[in-house]
């Protein structure tokens, strides 16, 4: 079974920054396209960004561009979310997620990314903006 297990969350000041880790036991994250989600409290789950496995194609929403930005260390195994001058409202659960294969690699992370497109998710990690 595949698995994903998110850390780097926590408490930061308006203004602050975080680095949100994805990192994957039992299979290559480099195969795969990665993208955060996050799902702030009585919302709908929102992709926060998208990166595919050649790097070529890599989105974010509007919400975020910017401020936000995800990475590969393929050494590592690792996907990242660099997150400065947080808000308030990026007060959330953040999870990343692995697509499913339902499209070819250069047809991943050309917009915003979906649920529906990723198969495999984490357990998320809670950010908090707050002063």
């Amino acid at each position: 079974q595949l698995e994903l297990a998110e850390s780097g969350g926590g408490l930061v000041q308006p203004g602050g920054s975080l680095r949100l880790s994805c990192a994957a036991s039992r299979f290559t994250l480099r195969h795969y396209a990665i993208a955060w989600f996050r799902q702030a409290p009585g919302k709908e789950r929102e992709g926060v960004s998208c990166i595919n496995v050649n790097e070529r194609n890599i989105a974010y929403a509007d919400s975020v561009k910017g401020r936000f930005t995800t990475s590969r260390d393929n050494a590592k195994n690792t996907v990242y979310l660099q997150m400065n001058n947080l808000r308030p409202e990026d007060t959330a659960i953040y999870y990343c997620a692995a697509d499913g294969g339902f499209v070819g690699h250069d047809s991943m992370c050309l917009g915003p990314p979906h649920p529906g497109s990723f198969a495999t998710w984490g357990q998320g990690t809670p950010v908090t903006v707050s002063s």
